[in-house]
């Protein structure tokens, strides 16, 4: 059985889920989520919290039955508390801006770069070196912070470039010259 898996996911008071079919709908105070499930993987609403169950134990139902639990309990948080990533811009002359729905980044290229607005997607730059991502669908704000992270991931010499709050980068020895 699998541990995360048989774990029940805990609905918070003002959380709704509905479930047609193979679609599950989660409405809550930030938002309403919407996702497909397999249609293997059935879901068992009780009062306050929701148990996923798996028809056998074949490995493809093994694997699904801790994801599919996974899945639902990131929607049920996201619909409460949200999901937020922060990003970090480091090297000389490297800034972001808000303008309007679009943010521009400065990151030593010949050119700013401007990255549009996502529907379900909310990003604030609260000091020119940082940057904010915000929603309630935790695969898109990983996707967008992941995106932003890929026009200029941090290199391991200097250090430079936009990585996550936290992120450790491994530094590389430069060169050393003969005399």
């Amino acid at each position: 059985m699998s541990r995360i898996g048989r774990k029940p996911v805990v609905i918070p008071s003002g959380v709704n889920v509905e479930i047609a079919g193979t679609e599950v709908t989660v409405k809550g105070p930030k938002g309403t989520l919407t996702r497909r499930i397999h249609p293997d993987m059935k879901l068992v609403v009780g009062e306050s919290e929701i148990l996923v169950e798996r028809p056998s134990d074949e490995k493809l139902h093994r694997s699904l039955h801790g994801t599919t639990r996974s899945v639902v309990a990131n929607m049920v948080e996201g619909v409460t508390n949200g999901f937020t990533k922060n990003l970090d811009l480091v090297g000389v002359g490297y800034r972001a801006a808000k303008n309007g729905d679009k943010v521009t980044l400065s990151l030593g290229f010949s050119h700013p770069v401007e990255l549009p607005a996502v529907e379900g997607i909310e990003v604030e730059v609260p000091v020119a070196t940082k940057l904010v991502v915000r929603g309630i669908d935790k695969e898109l704000v990983g996707a967008y912070a992941a995106k932003v992270r890929d026009i200029r991931r941090p290199e391991p010499y200097k250090g430079k470039g936009v990585r996550y709050e936290g992120e450790r980068v491994r530094r590389k020895v430069g060169k050393t010259g003969k005399k």
